[in-house]
């Protein structure tokens, strides 16, 4: 059949189940988005949230700021509403419940009253005899007996009845024509006892009911989709064109997961990882720009990302490469839009509070150098505030301090001639330069690495920074 799309109408469906959106989820949400915008469309984001059990609370707001954050902003959403509201699961069950009963009217589904020992006991005997654990449709043959039974209380799901031995087809925009024998299939729950709908019926009621035309998701999602087929055909309804995007994976190959990898878009953020920097990383995951670009803005991706390119392989998720990616953003700034970066992540997310006018003049020093921007406080701590504590041998300057305090007195403070000035004076004791800049990095900052040294103790200034080295020679 061939589909009819008036609007593109992408979506993601989140589940308020975590501390933020995950990591694999926003990449989903990037495509979805990209596309949509790509075509003139429209990105939806609706929450799963009926399974009540498992929920976290403040989860949902925290999906929708990242996202925000993150510049995806939705077209319609439970914040900002839309055409087809609401945008919460749990605030949608009359529907589900009302296709749920119209799919027993039509003899598509049935309802089911088994014990969760009769299941168990199923489920046992398929393991023993090494069968895929399906329900036996115990109830689909006992309807008029268990309506009954139903009337006067007693709990019930409703399952779908999937009919055996049937081939189901779907195709998928990137693995193109997928079939699936019914016999491998099991008569699903899609309605709970509760009255909350399973995954498989929300999803398929939602989607259809939303007008979603691209249905663009992780590929764990792929063995259900012939699931979702049967009763797109149940309810008479035209399924929408299916892309199963391939899952981030650690270095390791296995899933991207809290386990192995920080998986909250939040943390990145918290990290110093700028927005812009983590679509464009998210952007080369399974896909290559036509020019072999790495480093590309989201308009450009948008110009440039087709679908069917998007490579079926599970793209490594490099926290080294994402953060060469962000120094690569970082380098390029102007010195003006990197001073505000640097103030608002700061007052974000830090407990340093600096002026504009204190982090200026460190600029010069550290935008070469970090690759993040929680790399700066490390780098330049040194130049604010005097170390508490010296965990390192400072013989060398012990050494020189008579001489070397001396003669810093006599000098113009600049970080030239503070060089020079110390390589001299190192040469003249015979020590090793290096060794005595060593311990002068050690007595400033209590560090092995820093910003530049001599252009740190520049901004230091003379007074202070002979102060401090008197006192850790004392």
């Amino acid at each position: 059949m061939v589909k009819c799309i008036n609007m593109i109408r992408t979506r993601i469906a989140p589940s308020p189940t975590g501390k933020d959106i995950h990591l694999g989820n926003l990449y989903t949400a990037l495509i979805n988005y990209c596309f949509a915008k790509k075509n003139g469309g429209k990105f939806i984001v609706r929450i799963e949230d009926t399974d009540q059990t498992r929920l976290v609370k403040g989860s949902e707001a925290k999906i929708l700021q990242s996202l925000k954050n993150y510049g995806l902003e939705p077209d319609e959403s439970p914040q900002k509403g839309g055409p087809y509201e609401p945008y919460r699961q749990s605030e949608r069950l009359k529907l589900y419940q009302k296709y749920a009963h119209l799919l027993v009217e039509k003899g598509q589904a049935y309802y089911c009253t088994c014990s969760n020992e009769r299941l168990s006991q199923l489920r046992q005997k398929s393991q023993e005899q090494k069968k895929i654990p399906k329900y036996d449709k115990h109830w689909l043959h006992k309807q008029a007996e268990i309506k009954k039974q139903i009337k006067n209380g007693l709990p019930f799901v409703i399952r779908l009845n999937v009919k055996p031995n049937i081939i189901i087809k779907f195709n998928d925009l990137i693995r193109g024509e997928i079939k699936i024998n019914s016999q491998n299939l099991d008569d699903q729950i899609i309605l709970k006892s509760d009255g909350f709908p399973t995954y498989h019926l929300a999803v398929v009621v939602d989607d259809y009911l939303m007008k979603i035309t691209h249905v663009i998701r992780a590929e764990e999602w792929l063995p259900s989709t012939p699931k979702h087929v049967l009763l797109y055909q149940a309810l008479g309804w035209q399924e929408p064109i299916f892309v199963h995007l391939p899952i981030l994976r650690n270095s390791d190959h296995s899933k991207l997961s809290k386990r192995k990898n920080p998986v909250w878009a939040s943390y990145y953020l918290q990290q110093g990882i700028l927005p812009k920097a983590m679509l464009n990383y998210l952007g080369l995951m399974g896909f290559s720009h036509p020019q072999s670009k790495e480093v590309f803005s989201i308009t450009e991706y948008i110009k440039v990302l087709d679908l069917k390119k998007i490579q079926t392989t599970g793209p490594i998720f490099d926290n080294q490469k994402l953060e060469w990616l962000n120094g690569e953003y970082l380098r390029q700034m102007s010195k003006e839009k990197l001073l505000l970066k640097l103030k608002e992540y700061l007052d974000k997310y830090s407990k340093v509070k600096l002026t504009k006018a204190q982090i200026e003049p460190t600029l010069p020093l550290i935008q070469t150098r970090i690759k993040k921007l929680s790399d700066y406080w490390p780098l330049v701590e040194f130049i604010f505030k005097q170390p508490s504590k010296i965990d390192f041998s400072l013989n060398f300057l012990k050494q020189a301090s008579p001489t070397l305090l001396k003669e810093y007195e006599q000098i113009n403070w600049k970080s030239q001639t503070i060089y020079k000035k110390t390589e001299q004076i190192a040469k003249n004791l015979g020590v090793k330069p290096i060794k005595l800049y060593m311990d002068i990095r050690f007595g400033l900052s209590n560090q092995k690495v820093t910003a530049p040294l001599f252009e740190g103790m520049e901004i230091i200034g003379q007074e202070i920074t002979i102060k401090r080295l008197k006192k850790v020679v004392s």
